[in-house]
Order: structure tokens, then C-alpha cells, then sequence
């Protein structure tokens, strides 16, 4: 005990204390920590799916016969397409689709029987294409169910002589959360650490307590561990909030090892901080942090592959993504929790969190330390 008291008695715990009263006193802090992280997770997780579904339909059958109407049915027999609307003329469908009243519309002709005994029928299909992606899948939806439709009427058809049987890996149920959840405990990490480090540092500048600061007997990279100690606690604390909400409200699978997910999170949380730090350096006021911070977060979020996969960008912004931390972190987040991998696997990843860790909080310390100097 002897030993244990004098080293808590140090310059540097003084100002840790002084920094963790500081932040319980700031409440707004506080619900910075706990509410926006929350919120994010709930909406990205519910909100963003790829799945297309209730697609707005209009029919115009001009047949009118039971294998137009059983074509119709196989269309709206799911939740891809819903009928929406009957119109009257294709003026009036044009018109529907125009107004984006209806999605798709599909124009049945009257010599669709004739045709169908021919085996040459076939239909129109209008696509509503404003949203690309939307009408692809729309459009790679509707061939499925007229090839499904062209089986059904030649039940002894002889089966194709290759087939095929798909598995799914990591993610058997196709479930959209377990892919968008790790990429969004990456991009709130990212917000909240930056946010929260630069607001921290810059208050010390709009008191006028940071000159304060050098009349205390600390050595310059006491006051800066100082800050950086309780910032990392508070942020895993934000890690941890991310992680249950997403194992008990999504299901999200947890297969590799928590000690290695804890390591590399904390690593990465010294990451946000240092940007952090970095930008309260350049800033003069909180106002000046949040928009700054805006047009450094939203390219490191957009070209991560947090919210759209990194395949579907450029080849240059898939070139340029290898130099955003926050990829490879969510590389590794999806890595361990989906797959159960680890360093063997992961150790590039973690290397260039590791390099950027390193290089941002000698960045950020020397700039620090030349303000305080």
C-alpha cells in the first residue's frame, strides 16, 4: 500500500481525475456517448436492406384469359410486386409511372394467347429505372418469375444437364443487418471519437484553461495522456453499447475471439482520437470542430465500405479505400464476429491499423504538444 498510494499521488492521476470529473459533470457529453450511438445502430440496422420489396405494380390485360391471369398472379404471388393499379389505357399507365405512383407496369397484349401456343409470346414491361439499383433487381426479379412461369406450362420439360447447388457462408439466412451492423459500429465509432476528443480539447481553448494547464507541475505529455485516457475508456464503453445492441436486437453472431475484437477496437479507438486531436489543433471553436469534422468523416464513411460494398465502387476509389482506417477495421469487425478469424487471417488489416494508429497520434501529439509549448 505504501508503494500503491504515492504512485496515484502523481502529477498525471491529478489530471486524469480532474478529466473524468469533467466529462460527468458535461451531461451533453454524456448523452453524446450513449444516445446518437444507439439511434444509429436501430436506424442503419432496420432501415438499410438491399432487398427490394412492395414494389408498386400496374397491369393492363388486354387478354384476358386464364394464362394472362395466372401470369399476374405468379407476379404479385410474394412481397417483390404488389398490384397496385388497373389502368385503363397506356397513356394512363405511362402517366401512373411517371408520377411514381406505380414502379413497374406490364402491358399483356391481346394476341398474347395465340402467341403462347406459338411459344413466342411476350409482354411489355416498364421499369421506373430513376433509382438504378432499384430497377435492376426489379428487372432481374421479373425474368425470374416469367422463367418460373415458362416452367410451370411445360411441367414434363427434361431438366437441364448441369445444375447447381448453392451454399451460404457466414450468412445463411441472407439477413441485411449482419452485413450493415459491424460496418455502422466502425462508422459511429468514428464520428463519436473524433467529435468527442476534438470537443474535449477545443472547451480547454473557449475557457482559457489550456494556459492554465502549464502552470501545473505535469510534463506536457502528461496533460495530453491525461485527456487520452478517460477519451479510450468512454469509447469502449461505446464499443461494448454497439456490440450488445447489435447481439441482442439483431441476432448479429459473435464466432471469434472477444480478446482479439476488444484489442483491435481499442486500437482503433486511439485512431478517432487522434483525428480528434488533430482537428481541435486546426480549430479555434466547438462550431468550427463539428464542420470540419463533416467533410473528414463523410469520405472516410463513404469510400470504408461500411454502408456500400467497396466492389461496387471505381477502381481508383477502391485504391484510394486501402488508405481509410476505418476499412480495414470493419474488415476486421466483420472478420471476427461473421467468420471467427483471426490474426492469421487478419494481420494486414491490423498492421495498417497499427501504422495508422501510430502515425496519426504522433501527429496529433506533436501538434498538441507545439500548443501547449
Amino acid at each position: 500500500m505504501k508503494f500503491i498510494l504515492p504512485f496515484f499521488d502523481h502529477p498525471f492521476w491529478a489530471l486524469v481525475r480532474k478529466e473524468i470529473n469533467q466529462i460527468l459533470r458535461n451531461k451533453q457529453l454524456i448523452i453524446l456517448l450513449i444516445v446518437p450511438p444507439t439511434v444509429q445502430l436501430l436506424l442503419y440496422g432496420f432501415a438499410l436492406n438491399p432487398d427490394v420489396q412492395n414494389l408498386k405494380l400496374g397491369v393492363i390485360d388486354y387478354a384476358h384469359v386464364a394464362d394472362s391471369r395466372e401470369l399476374i398472379s405468379a407476379m404479385t404471388s410474394n412481397r417483390i410486386f404488389t398490384l397496385e393499379s388497373v389502368p385503363n389505357s397506356e397513356k394512363d399507365l405511362s402517366q401512373q409511372v411517371e408520377k411514381g405512383k406505380l414502379d413497374v407496369g406490364v402491358i399483356i397484349p391481346p394476341e398474347f394467347p395465340r402467341k403462347l401456343a406459338q411459344k413466342s409470346a411476350e409482354i411489355q414491361v416498364f421499369i421506373d429505372a430513376v433509382n438504378a439499383n432499384t430497377a435492376g433487381i426489379a428487372a432481374n426479379y421479373m425474368n425470374q418469375i416469367v422463367q418460373q412461369y415458362n416452367l410451370s406450362l411445360e411441367p414434363g420439360k427434361r431438366s437441364p444437364p448441369v445444375s447447381s447447388q448453392v451454399v451460404f457462408l457466414y450468412n445463411p439466412g441472407l439477413i441485411s443487418s449482419w452485413f450493415f451492423v459491424p460496418g455502422v459500429m466502425g462508422l459511429v465509432l468514428t464520428l463519436i471519437g473524433t467529435l468527442v476528443s476534438a470537443v474535449t480539447v477545443v472547451r480547454e481553448k473557449d475557457t482559457g484553461t489550456l494556459e492554465q494547464l502549464l502552470m501545473t507541475p505535469a510534463a506536457n505529455w502528461q496533460i495530453l495522456l491525461s485527456k487520452i485516457v478517460p477519451l479510450v475508456f468512454l469509447l469502449m464503453g461505446d464499443v461494448m453499447l454497439a456490440l450488445t445492441l447489435g447481439t441482442v436486437v439483431f441476432n448479429l453472431p459473435f464466432q471469434g475471439s472477444f480478446l482479439l475484437f476488444i484489442s483491435l477496437s481499442s486500437m482503433y479507438v486511439f485512431v478517432g482520437i487522434s483525428l480528434g486531436i488533430m482537428l481541435a489543433t486546426i480549430c479555434r471553436s466547438q462550431q468550427q470542430v463539428l464542420l470540419t469534422s463533416f467533410f473528414i468523416n463523410l469520405p472516410i464513411v463513404q469510400t470504408s465500405g461500411a454502408i456500400a460494398p467497396i466492389e461496387a465502387m471505381p477502381t481508383f476509389f477502391q485504391v484510394l479505400s486501402l488508405l481509410n482506417p476505418l476499412r480495414h477495421y470493419i474488415t476486421i469487425v466483420r472478420g471476427i464476429l461473421l467468420k471467427g478469424v483471426g490474426l492469421d487471417v487478419l494481420w494486414i488489416h491490423v498492421l495498417a491499423l497499427l501504422g495508422f494508429a501510430v502515425v496519426l497520434l504522433s501527429i496529433s501529439v506533436s501538434k498538441f504538444r507545439n500548443q501547449l509549448s
